[in-house]
């Protein structure tokens, strides 16, 4: 492991100067063009390492990139699979106003951290086995996804069908808080959405002709509060409205967008069911709910435990501490460990800001991350 850590510390110039070229290719969710530059950059870079790559194409988003990259002699014992995605919260034109620049040992720029980072420590780990002759026992597939930051709705099949075949999961999301801790739980995420009908009528003529959606919507909110408990880590969090035409008439529509986010996977068939259960309260109101949750929590399971035990060791042999963390966020990493797929996710650098204009990365852990990457790859 220090001889990893150290060929990768000689070289953090030129992963600094990676990183800068994939930040200053901007590639927003929704912009299929702009996330498939920058998924050729992507490809380019591991065909250069010889790895056999794979379009995935989609129609709306961008393309899902698949790389595989055998470094042994004969037949691999296996497979492991690393995952990430292509795609950025920022839209086009965000780098004229927040450039990638290099300060004071970080990295900053849209994206840099959430995950380009990421992107620059699995290239850095396949550079740095390959150089110093490390070889794998199992084949590396490296699954890169074009929509992780709208819910995954095109890549969580391909996600999927790919972890069913993998040993272990490595995600490059970026680490969890200053001290780089990685990921071993984390909640289920979904979206519903509340829809009522009521029936317009003049606020002041003839108010009891009318029924008020606005109303009931209210009603149902206050009735959603109560499935929040944190004592299983399930929240219900209603964070958009919208009703109503004027302050004179009836509101005849209302809806409502509702985060939801629990900690236990039989708690997603319970909330489905209390949210389809639930009925009109004022008479004449007609309600309809859509959505639901969409990315199964990641439960901290005895394999995955075992799997950040080797983790940490491989650290400890860097001088390094290696913490775990729970977090409410999701990421694609829920669908692997969902399946019952060992998974580490958080493997990303050290960094913070994510999604904001302060987003960066502390440059010294690109090549402390790539390293503890290339030692799980060869050690697993």
């Amino acid at each position: 492991m220090r001889e990893l850590l150290n060929w990768l510390r000689e070289r953090e110039s030129s992963l600094v100067r990676l990183l800068g070229r994939m930040v200053e290719t901007e590639s927003p969710s929704h912009d299929k063009a702009a996330v498939d530059r920058f998924g050729a950059m992507i490809a380019a870079e591991w065909k250069r390492r010889g790895a056999r790559v794979r379009l995935l194409h989609q129609r709306k988003f961008g393309n899902h990139i698949r790389a595989e990259l055998w470094l042994g002699h004969g037949r691999p014992k296996g497979q492991l699979l690393v995952l990430g995605h292509l795609d950025t919260v920022y839209p086009l034109g965000t780098l004229a106003k927040m450039p990638f620049r290099v300060s004071q040992g970080r990295a900053w720029g849209p994206g840099a951290f959430d995950m380009k980072g990421g992107h620059t420590v699995a290239l850095a780990a396949a550079d740095a086995l390959r150089s110093l002759r490390i070889t794998p026992r199992r084949k590396i597939i490296f699954l890169w996804t074009s929509d992780e930051e709208i819910g995954s709705p095109t890549s969580r099949r391909a996600i999927e069908a790919a972890a069913r075949q993998n040993q272990a999961v490595f995600v490059l999301e970026p680490a969890f808080g200053r001290e780089g801790r990685l990921k071993t739980e984390r909640k289920g995420v979904g979206e519903a959405e509340l829809i009522v009908t009521g029936r317009s009528a003049h606020a002041g003529i003839d108010p009891e002709s009318g029924v008020n959606a606005v109303h009931e919507l209210a009603l149902q909110i206050t009735r959603l509060l109560k499935l929040n408990d944190r004592r299983r880590g399930i929240t219900v969090q209603a964070n958009v409205i919208e009703g109503g035409t004027a302050t004179n008439v009836v509101a005849a529509h209302a809806r409502a967008s509702i985060d939801l986010r629990l900690s236990h996977a039989a708690d997603a068939r319970a909330l489905h069911r209390k949210f389809h259960a639930l009925r009109p309260i004022l008479p004449g109101a007609r309600i309809e709910i859509r959505g639901g949750v969409n990315r199964p929590p990641m439960e901290r399971t005895p394999e995955t435990h075992a799997l950040f035990v080797h983790a940490q060791a491989l650290a400890c042999e860097m001088g390094i501490t290696l913490g775990e963390a729970s977090t409410g966020g999701g990421s694609d990493g829920n669908f692997t460990a969902a399946l019952g797929i060992p998974t580490l996710d958080g493997l990303g650098p050290v960094g913070d800001g994510a999604h904001s204009p302060r987003e960066h990365i502390m440059i010294h852990s690109l090549s402390e991350r790539a390293a503890l990457l290339a030692g799980l790859l060869a050690t697993l």
